[in-house]
């Protein structure tokens, strides 16, 4: 079985919602990381000295490679990304190798050929 990392970061009020929204699009789990900060196309405005924005979780998904097009697609729907600028970025990468999948890996199969 070969997997994929898919990394969202969102605002943080879209956490949950984007959340459940992979799991729904067959994700078995996620690591959140909160409070992530970054820089878009253009700087956000500061009031002295601190930045005027939300705050942003990252998400970390380890996926199947069949379904990960799907539940990025998903991420990225829920998480609004391309209707608002700004609002959050998802990309998935290569998985070399992972280990501690095990109790995932049965649900795995199940839920990729039920797809496939």
């Amino acid at each position: 079985m070969h997997f994929k990392l898919i990394i969202a970061l969102v605002d943080d009020s879209k956490t949950s919602a984007v959340v459940e929204a992979a799991r729904q699009a067959g994700a078995t789990g996620a690591t959140i990381l909160g409070d992530a900060r970054g820089e878009g196309l253009k700087p956000k405005k500061t009031f002295f000295g601190l930045t005027m924005e939300a705050s942003r979780d990252m998400l970390m998904f380890i996926v199947e490679e069949h379904l990960s097009r799907f539940i990025l697609e998903r991420i990225a729907d829920v998480g609004g990304f391309q209707a608002r600028p700004g609002s959050g970025v998802a990309f998935q990468l290569d998985i070399e190798d992972a280990i501690g999948m095990d109790s995932q890996i049965n649900s795995l199969i199940e839920e990729v050929e039920e797809r496939l």
